[in-house]
């Protein structure tokens, strides 16, 4: 069984679900068709809570993380609502624990996604979220496609 599992969360193409509830669903595959050691998980499962959701990502990285440019996209039912760009690493002076993570390193990380800054329509959402080790945007560390179904809208 845990071989079964093990494949299953680190296999190119093949979507991880996330989570489920009355209001919303979740699930994430990766852009390219590169295997990678990479967990990520999100609670709670709820959209109308209105809470902080709490993330636990564990990720060990092909490549010394001492630069990284994030980049998030989203589309709302298909139209591009959302980019934003933040540089986590730049190697001097960086603040965030995944800076400095070496290549092979299993990096654990919980943080606190503040949902309730935004109130999300009922549709579908795609967000794209890379990682680039260098400011050219040219060498992508990793990539991720989460799909997030809204099935209701805030009251």
């Amino acid at each position: 069984m845990f071989g079964l599992l093990f494949f299953i969360l680190f296999t190119p193409g093949v979507s991880e679900f996330l989570c489920t509830s009355p209001d919303l669903e979740m699930s994430y595959t990766f852009c390219d068709s590169t295997g990678h050691d990479f967990m990520f998980n999100l609670t709670p499962c709820n959209i109308m809570n209105r809470d902080d959701w709490k993330a636990t990502l564990n990720w060990i990285p092909r490549n010394d993380i001492t630069f990284l440019e994030i980049v998030f996209n989203i589309w709302y039912d298909n139209a591009k609502v959302f980019h934003w760009k933040e540089l986590l690493c730049s190697g001097t002076d960086d603040e965030y624990s995944v800076c400095e993570t070496l290549k092979g390193e299993t990096l654990v990380e919980e943080f606190d996604i503040k949902g309730s800054r935004t109130e999300f329509p009922k549709g579908n959402y795609n967000v794209v979220v890379q990682g680039f080790s260098d400011d050219s945007e040219n060498n992508m560390v990793i990539c991720l496609n989460f799909t997030m179904i809204v099935k209701q809208d805030a009251y």
